[in-house]
């Protein structure tokens, strides 16, 4: 139940979030999640979209690089010491978070956090073994044609 996350990278320069984000609001690719993350001279913009294939042509036409990335989105209590209590089984198991991000829903009572694990099949296993709910893409309404 991997999803398919497309990272932009972006000068970071004013104007280069707006052109991004722009072009695919223009072309009718939601949103569904974000992050975006940054060093001294380019930034990298990790997005969930509506149609992953159509939005990756769509930023390639104005010339930006990116690419599409496997990630892990599972939904948790929004309480605290729940992300611990999810992280814990990956110590002895040596799989290691790259990165992750969250989504609060702060009338549901959940939290979705999308990871990115060295090794996400393996990830995935251990989220099943420990009766972690793993989101699909039909979860965020999106379509994951390349």
């Amino acid at each position: 139940m991997k999803l398919k996350q497309l990272s932009i990278f972006l000068e970071n320069a004013p104007g280069r979030l707006y052109e991004a984000t722009h072009a695919l609001g223009e072309a009718g690719i939601n949103l569904r999640s974000l992050c975006i993350s940054d060093s001294s001279d380019f930034g990298v913009l990790r997005v969930l979209v509506s149609d992953v294939g159509k939005a990756r042509r769509v930023i390639m036409e104005r010339q930006l690089p990116a690419r599409i990335d496997d990630v892990v989105a599972v939904e948790i209590d929004d309480t605290p010491g729940s992300l611990a209590r999810i992280l814990d089984p990956f110590k002895e198991k040596r799989v290691n978070v790259e990165y992750m991000y969250a989504l609060a829903g702060a009338s549901s009572g959940k939290a979705v956090m999308v990871f990115r694990f060295n090794d996400n099949d393996k990830a995935i296993e251990i989220l099943r073994a420990n009766k972690v709910r793993i989101l699909d893409a039909e979860a965020f309404g999106m379509i994951e044609s390349q």
